[in-house]
């Protein structure tokens, strides 16, 4: 049994590099998705994601199926819209959701317009859906960079971003840092989306993001136990993913992604925080 789950990253090189990115989008990106989830900003990262294609695209376009290139230009195309979404709604009668899916839906079409007017059909679908097991050298230090600087950034900004989930109005009255605390956790989002879409593609970088954050609100209750709950969740639906991928020969991206909605089924079946199995049980009378 444990030859299963070890041999194909003790026998090759590639499925090692794939874990140790998949690791690294792990660590940074799951405890995002967890202040994602709690701020009530899913769905926006489900945007952001997209909006990064047309960026990618022109890096694509500009010097083929190069890493630095297409991350470049993912982070200025994702940056842009989050920062014009946010203008919009500030200047216009638009809310900030609205403005962000009419700049989300022009980005996708637009990126995918320009993929497939100058690329192939091979190239639309490894950026749309990633290369996980063809992680190089610059991919697993882009992924690794970004991890750290996402744990620094969220370390940093720690008390002010659990005080705008917890009572946002409350942060803007006692002082200025409500905005510039936003805009750079918007910022921290957009770069594990570009780090996502290097190892998982556009379509999936959002999956290890928010899967394992909302599947560890049926494990903890507070900020201390759900951002190490998320961590270990998506590393094991990284980890199910690859080897499942291995042994079934599928894609292993979607494979990781499943994983994680796997997870999700299962935790709200039987987590202890509020799983359906338990809450099926009555309990004591009086009951402390």
């Amino acid at each position: 049994m444990i030859d299963l789950l070890t041999a194909p990253f003790v026998e090759f090189a590639f499925m090692r590099r794939a874990l140790a990115g998949c690791v690294a989008l792990s660590v940074g990106a799951a405890p995002v998705g967890v202040f994602l989830t709690l701020r009530r900003m899913s769905l926006m990262s489900e945007a952001m994601s997209h909006a990064i294609l047309p960026g990618a695209a022109v890096g694509f376009l500009w010097a083929g199926l190069s890493l630095p290139a297409m991350t470049l230009g993912g982070l200025v195309a994702g940056l842009a819209v989050a920062m014009l979404s946010g203008l919009v709604a500030r200047s216009t009668v638009l809310r900030e959701d609205a403005s962000l899916a009419a700049f989300y839906l022009i980005s996708l079409a637009g990126g995918v317009l320009l993929i497939s007017a100058r690329g192939s059909s091979i190239d639309l679908l490894h950026i749309l859906f990633g290369t996980v097991l063809a992680l190089d050298d610059d991919a697993l230090v882009l992924l690794g960079g970004i991890s750290t600087v996402t744990l620094i950034g969220l370390a940093v900004a720690y008390r002010p971003l659990v005080m705008e989930c917890v009572d946002p109005l409350f942060l803007r009255s006692v002082g200025r840092a409500s905005g510039p605390v936003h805009y750079a956790f918007l910022a921290l989002v957009v770069l594990n989306l570009v780090g996502g879409f290097a190892a998982l593609g556009t379509l999936l970088a959002v999956g290890l993001m928010l899967l394992p954050a909302i599947t560890a609100r049926f494990w903890a209750v507070d900020l201390s136990g759900l951002l190490p709950a998320s961590v270990v969740l998506a590393l094991m639906a990284s980890v199910a993913g690859l080897l499942v991928s291995y042994y079934a020969s599928l894609p292993t991206g979607p494979a990781i992604v499943l994983a994680a909605g796997a997870l999700y089924l299962a935790s709200m079946l039987l987590g202890p925080r509020g799983g359906l199995v338990w809450r099926l049980i009555p309990a004591r009378h009086l009951e402390a």
